[in-house]
């Protein structure tokens, strides 16, 4: 049971990332199974074949039963971040739950190796005012781009287009959704979005504008996990 009881209706910040800082995705086929499991498991129901069940999603996708709004997510090679928003009573823990040891079966399956795959229990920050809303998925969003410039958190972004048509780019991150380029529809609540940004050329300029005056004086390090 966890210290600190998440509350129905709340948001968070949740993140972990792989022990040892080991990687959580070896190839693409992780990425797809992760982003497959926030599909499949946020869901009261048990899932038995999650081959079947993510067939059944799809071909009615309103039998659900969430556990969670998932309001963003950006997945790096050793680490996660989600925006969620609890539905149900313990419906963040049963969520991550259910994910992390369906993720974790299937990795040490496939990978051939055995025990923990990531560090701990996952973590949690409540968000409790309407600024973090707007920009906490400013900055889950940015993650990737440690990925082409490493140093960029300590040297700043030297060519803002550049860093924006990367982020644009990366393929793990709802980040796509938010600018109407790609469809995560089965695994993003999309009246967030609508009602934060109102529609996705909004979302990318305000995202563009906060790049362009990046300023990391009060930045949150577990919003950028190494």
């Amino acid at each position: 049971m966890r210290k600190d009881k998440l509350v129905s209706d709340n948001i968070y910040h949740v993140y972990n990332r792989g022990v040892e800082k080991r990687h959580l995705f070896v190839d693409n086929r992780d990425y797809e199974r992760f982003i497959d499991d926030l599909i499949i498991f946020n869901d009261t129901k048990l899932v038995i074949n999650p081959k079947k069940r993510i067939k059944d999603i799809r071909n009615d996708e309103h039998k659900r039963k969430f556990l969670v709004d998932i309001l963003a997510f950006c997945l790096m090679p050793n680490h996660y971040h989600l925006m969620l928003r609890q539905r149900t009573e313990n419906g963040i823990t049963e969520f991550m739950r259910k994910l992390g040891s369906g993720y974790v079966n299937y990795f040490n399956l496939k990978h051939q190796r055995v025990g923990p795959l990531f560090q701990g229990k996952f973590k949690s920050v409540i968000m409790d005012n309407e600024s973090q809303f707007t920009y906490i998925p400013f900055y889950i969003h940015l993650n990737p781009l440690s990925l082409s410039c490493p140093d960029w958190r300590n040297q700043g972004v030297g060519k803002p287009q550049g860093a924006i048509e990367f982020i644009d780019n990366y393929k793990w991150s709802s980040h796509s959704d938010y600018i109407g380029k790609s469809d995560f529809s089965l695994i993003m609540q999309r009246n967030f979005l609508k009602d934060t940004f109102g529609k996705p050329s909004t979302y990318k300029k305000h995202f563009c504008d906060f790049v362009n005056d990046l300023d990391f004086s009060a930045v949150d390090n577990n919003l950028f996990l190494e």
